[in-house]
């Protein structure tokens, strides 16, 4: 199957506009190249960055998606660039100068993409994820999550996921129901699940990311806890969860928070992640609004997570 990789470069403040755009086109998820990112990777000594020189932090990102290179691929292309000249007329000065770019991929150069960059980490106290492709010899402690995200998104080492993960292992308790809301690779929900959750419900917008994460939970062997399906946002879960993952973007999140109330069990949390920094505020006044609070908030190289419940 062929894919149409689109690039957009625009002011990292309007990163989360852009995103927004793509998941409405029917983008499972969004790739964003930050100049200043790399260069707090290569400050850390992250392994796959040591080699690059320190990149010209000019507040300028590449915003990239992928989506099917079939006979919408047109009208979506159409529909994109007439929002983001709206989003210029809007913000001219904020927003940049909103280049669009475009080539074709196939699904074998997206899987080398991925593979060149995607490899073993610990990402918590005990949460590892492991490329399906690499060996990795487990410690007794290891909780081992074997993923190849293919063509969805979510590989665990995102700032965005990596929070997740780790407020996970505070979160999950034995036996509690999670719904994971936009489960992308399936590697939230099979945290969950290996932590010690009863029963996982998790759904993506987009079909082709079901797809990968039922592979996934299959490789991982929990398809009798992880139930899939495909939705927008809260729309097609049933019933209430006691934890509710939500690693999106701050639009969604505010989108979502108003649903809250008839899928959170009572004592339940919301994880909201895929939040910029500058729209942290936005999403806090929306939670407050809708008569939650943040119980805590945890922030990484531009991004933060907030764990939500009732007040």
């Amino acid at each position: 199957m062929q894919w149409s990789e689109i690039s957009i470069s625009t002011a990292s403040a309007s990163q989360d506009v852009v995103a927004e755009i793509f998941h409405d086109l029917g983008a499972s998820g969004v790739v964003i190249e930050d100049p200043a990112l790399v260069n707090d990777y290569i400050a850390e000594g992250v392994w796959d960055y040591s080699g690059l020189e320190q990149q010209e932090a000019t507040g300028i990102v590449t915003v990239k998606a992928y989506l099917p290179a079939d006979g919408e691929l047109a009208n979506r292309m159409q529909e994109l660039t007439r929002r983001i000249e709206a989003m210029q007329a809007a913000a001219a000065e904020s927003c940049g100068p909103c280049e669009i770019s475009s080539a074709t991929v196939c699904d074998e150069d997206w899987a080398d993409n991925w593979k060149a960059y995607f490899h073993t980490e610990k990402v918590g106290a005990l949460l590892v994820v492991r490329p399906a492709w690499e060996e990795y010899e487990a410690s007794p402690d290891d909780i081992v999550i074997s993923l190849d995200p293919g063509a969805a998104f979510g590989t665990g080492t995102h700032p965005t996921t990596a929070m997740c993960l780790r407020e996970l292992e505070l979160l999950v308790r034995g036996g509690m129901r999670v719904f994971d809301v936009g489960t992308g690779s399936g590697v939230l929900a099979i945290a969950a699940a290996k932590l010690g959750a009863g029963q996982v419900v998790a759904m993506d917008y987009d079909g082709t990311a079901v797809k990968f994460a039922e592979e996934n939970i299959q490789r991982n062997g929990l398809d009798g806890i992880i139930s899939l399906g495909q939705g927008d946002l809260l729309a097609g879960f049933e019933g209430k969860a006691d934890l509710i993952c939500a690693n999106l973007i701050a639009d969604l999140v505010i989108r979502l928070v108003p649903q809250l109330d008839g899928h959170l069990a009572e004592g339940g949390r919301l994880l909201a992640s895929g939040i910029i920094t500058e729209r942290l505020a936005d999403v806090t006044a929306a939670v407050t609004a809708a008569g939650f609070t943040v119980m805590r908030a945890v922030e990484e190289q531009g991004w933060a997570a907030l764990v939500i419940g009732r007040r």
